[in-house]
């Protein structure tokens, strides 16, 4: 009977629908990360001044520290997902622990980075381009942070929310990336433009992160009113 109530307890735990949810999204971010590790790469380590407006000859810390974001942003969108798969957390706990500070790291690169190369350079949608994505980093390192914090401390419950709200994070470029193709796909670019100051370009600078951080936050409250009963 205790294997039969345990393994409810599990089912309950980890529903098919969200485990499909996450393999999906892990397969549909593949391409994204695939592109980010080579063009990441490449930008560490070759001249790419013809390819992109994001690299300049002349601003060798610029360019190190966005194109190390983009390293990182592909490790982070790429193992995130794997951290909320309940039946690989609980089987290999040390491989999730191992994940789990790669996530960290990753997201304080990504966060760093992103946040040096709005300083040296700015980005290209203009100043509420740059408040947008500084938000995002400076948010991105918080949550790495605290994630790391409170589980060395072993409140696993302060860590689990945190992790939660990580997650969301680092896989927010890929979100960004979706969010434009479905929207392309949909309205053929409606209310877009160029150098990102159409009326969709300017909502998607905090769409594709603050949104579904409100989103946890909800959930989180619903789940200690849950436990609270």
């Amino acid at each position: 009977m205790s294997g039969i109530s345990s393994t409810a307890a599990q089912a309950r735990r980890d529903p098919i629908w969200r485990l499909a949810l996450l393999v999906v999204l892990l397969l549909l971010a593949l391409p994204f990360v695939w592109h980010a590790l080579r063009f990441g790469a490449l930008g560490l380590t070759a001249d790419l001044s013809e390819r992109t407006h994001l690299f300049d000859a002349a601003r060798p810390a610029a360019n190190a520290a966005i194109f190390a974001h983009m390293l990182a942003g592909a490790l982070i969108t790429a193992l995130a997902p794997l951290q909320l798969i309940g039946p690989l957390r609980r089987r290999w706990p040390a491989v999730h622990r191992a994940a789990g500070h790669a996530i960290v790291a990753g997201s304080l690169i990504a966060g760093v980075g992103g946040l040096i190369y709005i300083a040296l350079r700015e980005t290209v949608g203009g100043p509420l381009m740059d408040w947008g994505f500084g938000l995002y980093g400076a948010l991105l390192i918080l949550c790495a942070v605290q994630t790391l914090r409170h589980g060395r401390a072993g409140r696993m419950a302060e860590h689990r929310d945190w992790a939660l709200r990580l997650f969301v994070l680092a896989v927010g470029s890929f979100l960004y990336r979706l969010h434009y193709g479905l929207w392309y796909l949909a309205t053929d670019g409606l209310w877009t433009a160029e150098g990102f100051s159409g009326a969709f370009d300017r909502v998607q600078i905090f769409a594709f992160y603050l949104p579904y951080l409100a989103l946890v936050e909800l959930w989180l409250r619903h789940r200690r009113r849950i436990s609270a009963r």
